[in-house]
């Protein structure tokens, strides 16, 4: 669906109408499918949350076109169902554990901090993607996972092959090799020279037999790119949603009350949604919902963008409201699947937003926002570039 580019922030009007007309309906894909698309917040929650519905993506009737190559997917446990879906996801859940996380902030700090720095060494302007909003997510993963941040343009390469919605089959193949060969050889290293990170963890439980080598890298696969692609993405969106919205950024810059960080963080995850193919499922018994009846072996699609800005949710949700309270929102999913690096994302963000406007309290683009080029080739929406001076 394509979105209005004088409201780069918004929906695509195609899929606003279909959320006016009813909770469900259906679209069709490039293959000729045709899944339910569920476009209301309380739907997706219910459904999300339903046992009968798969996230097992090599399921008959699962909604992605057969020319996309997506069953040869690296995300792990993230398509699959439970018990393996649980067994692996347990693996690395203690490191995105909320103490853990806030362990961290004062190491998140720190790179927030030298990276303005940086920033604030040049004359400007400068590329707020390249110069703060990539590099430190993709610093703060890295240190998490125990890859060298020194191989950070071969996996961010890597990963934007992955979640190019125009790569080929071919291509996205590709980057899983290279991905997985990088992540296998790291493995092996973690063995005879563990560390206190997620890969030595992975490395000693593939020595005691809990987990296959090739499980093991492909778990590495989705952590790297997750952990730095969507959170750098909402850096710069996020930062130039603030821009674009006055009022709301001067607020930001002017309340002394911690509270509106953290609220002005879920506010932008709800109202950007970053995440825009949807939340993918399939049914395996017929589930009666709303009036419709959704048949054993029909693909789901929840549009969790549609979802966030579901006026029975969030009252007038076109609206950027920094002190609204938004922790309900669906933009980490909901149910079993929901993110699992949430608490990790949150932090970051809350450092990036609470000291980047702080430090740079003059940031303004330095180009107009029709100039900007918005991701609209990417299964992650975002920017590519973002100029800004101050």
């Amino acid at each position: 669906m394509t979105r209005e580019s004088r409201c780069p922030f918004d929906p695509p009007p195609a899929g606003s109408a279909a959320q006016d007309a009813g909770p469900l309906t259906r679209v069709e894909l490039s293959d000729g499918s045709t899944p339910w698309f569920v476009t209301r917040y309380a739907e997706q929650r219910a459904l999300l949350s339903d046992p009968r519905i798969s996230a097992d993506v090599t399921r008959p009737g699962y909604p992605i076109p057969a020319n996309s190559g997506s069953t040869s997917s690296p995300f792990s446990f993230i398509l699959m169902d439970d018990p393996e879906h649980a067994r692996l996801r347990r693996m690395v859940t203690a490191p995105f554990m909320v103490k853990r996380v806030e362990a961290m902030r004062p190491r998140v700090q720190e790179i927030v901090d030298q990276l303005i720095e940086d920033m604030l060494a040049t004359d400007g302007p400068v590329d707020l993607v390249q110069a703060f909003a990539l590099p430190m997510p993709s610093l703060v993963i890295c240190e998490l996972l125990g890859v060298p941040y020194a191989d950070h343009s071969f996996f961010q390469r890597n990963s934007n092959a992955l979640i190019n919605r125009q790569a080929s089959p071919q291509q996205r193949r590709q980057a899983v090799e290279e991905l997985v060969g990088y992540l296998h050889g790291l493995l092996e290293t973690k063995k005879n020279q563990p560390a206190e990170d997620i890969f030595s963890d992975l490395a000693q439980r593939t020595q005691k037999n809990e987990l296959s080598s090739h499980d093991a890298a492909m778990m590495g696969v989705l952590l790297l790119v997750a952990g730095h692609e969507t959170t750098a993405n909402m850096i710069a969106l996020g930062t130039l949603a603030l821009l674009e919205h006055p009022d709301q950024l001067k607020r930001l810059q002017e309340e002394e009350d911690p509270k509106l960080v953290v609220s002005a963080v879920e506010e932008l995850l709800r109202y950007l949604t970053i995440t825009h193919d949807g939340r993918k499922r399939v049914a395996l018994e017929d589930i009666e919902i709303s009036g419709h009846t959704i048949r054993a072996g029909e693909g789901v699609i929840m549009a969790t963008d549609l979802g966030n800005r579901d006026p029975e949710a969030f009252p007038k949700p076109d609206a950027l409201d920094l002190g609204r309270d938004a922790r309900h929102h669906v933009a980490f999913g909901f149910g079993v699947h929901q993110c699992l690096g949430q608490p990790l994302a949150r932090m970051e963000l809350q450092v990036a937003y609470g000291t980047l406007f702080r430090r740079i309290p003059t940031l303004r683009l330095a180009t107009t926002l029709d100039k900007v080029p918005f991701k609209h080739d990417g299964s992650v929406y975002g920017v590519y570039e973002l100029p800004v001076t101050w």
